[in-house]
């Protein structure tokens, strides 16, 4: 196994952190906390340079704040200057840790996302069923079924293990200074167990998930020797005909997740046939199409009813109104979602 030393500097450095800088402001540029960072720049980069270099840096307590998507979840922000250090980090170890990956890993990785791990499941169920050899009568006796173990990690980001996740990271990371930094991000988060858990919204903790759970995936495909998986964050699903084999597999990964001190959430991991249709990324699949969940159309709905209202008082422009819809229309129309997109469009134009 390849490893790396010598990795700080260049992670300190002004180009590095200017960098940071770039990726951090991205789609923030009018944000005042941007405007005024950037007004200093060159002193804000030194700063931060000065107390990497020196050992100096300490990072700002997160703010946390409760939303509701519809699931209740705790969001942490960090402070401006702190998400400069998280995008150096990551500059820095991404490039080492990605080659790494599994290719059907796709949270928060380049030329990734839900939409190319939702191609990839109908790419996988296809092969399943024996490349679309099904008969598109739901009552035909010349349905071939396919299972699927649909998986979720409880509490995943309240449970990662810190003690862990540097025995993983120092296994290619053999520069001190930087588990050092990792353990300064690691650390600043008020957590429920000492030494457990990561901010959900810190990019690091998008980056370390991935690294912890890329040894599930080994497992998974090297051990198990599975061949339709595909894992989003903490969500995973294998795709095989067989629900007795599914069974099994369902068996040894919960065993295996004791070594990293997690486990599966009881009433979220269960083998469905695929024909009762599969929830996955905010869509349920079936054999033939997908719909949205209802849970994402409601919520869209009421967005969309607050915009149309400003924009009927002349208080929202059509521009704006019409490019709010196209970002919703790009994830919907993934979907069998024709006639709500129609009847969007033409609540704009009455």
């Amino acid at each position: 196994m390849r490893t790396y030393k010598n990795l700080y500097s260049k992670l300190c450095s002004l180009e590095n952190l200017e960098l940071a800088f770039k990726k951090a402001k991205k789609d923030k540029t009018h944000l005042p906390y941007v405007i005024q960072f950037e007004e200093n720049l060159d002193k804000e980069l030194m700063g931060l340079h000065k107390e990497l270099i020196s050992f100096a840096y300490k990072p700002n307590q997160p703010k946390r704040f409760i939303i509701r998507d519809p699931k209740t979840r705790k969001i942490h922000a960090s402070a401006f200057r702190d998400r400069i250090i998280h995008h150096a980090i990551i500059n820095i170890l991404e490039p080492i840790f990605d080659k790494t990956f599994i290719y059907d890993s796709y949270a928060n990785r380049k030329n990734k996302g839900a939409h190319k791990a939702i191609q990839r499941f109908d790419y996988f169920k296809r092969k399943v069923s024996k490349n679309g050899a099904l008969s598109r009568n739901p009552h035909s006796n010349n349905n071939i079924v396919c299972y699927a173990l649909k998986a979720d990690i409880k509490h995943y980001f309240d449970t990662v293990d810190h003690e862990i996740l540097l025995a993983i990271i120092k296994k290619k990371i053999k520069d001190e200074r930087v588990i050092w930094l990792v353990k300064q991000i690691l650390s600043n988060f008020d957590v429920p167990i000492k030494g457990k858990g990561m901010p959900l919204g810190n990019l690091t903790s998008q980056f370390f998930a991935n690294i912890y759970l890329n040894d599930l995936d080994y497992f998974v495909k090297h051990k198990l020797k599975i061949k339709y998986y595909i894992r989003y964050v903490d969500d995973f699903i294998i795709l095989h005909e067989n629900k007795n084999f599914l069974e099994v597999c369902k068996e040894k990964i919960c065993k295996y997740l004791k070594n990293l001190r997690l486990e599966l959430h009881p009433d979220k991991s269960k083998i469905l046939p695929l024909r009762n249709g599969l929830a996955f990324l905010g869509y349920r699949i079936f054999y033939y199409y997908k719909l949205l969940r209802k849970s994402n159309i409601l919520k869209f709905e009421r967005n969309f009813k607050k915009k149309l209202y400003l924009y009927k008082c002349g208080l929202l422009s059509y521009e704006n109104i019409v490019k709010s819809l196209q970002g919703w229309f790009g994830y919907a129309g993934w979907a069998d979602t024709y006639k709500i997109r129609k009847l969007m469009l033409q609540k704009i134009n009455q």
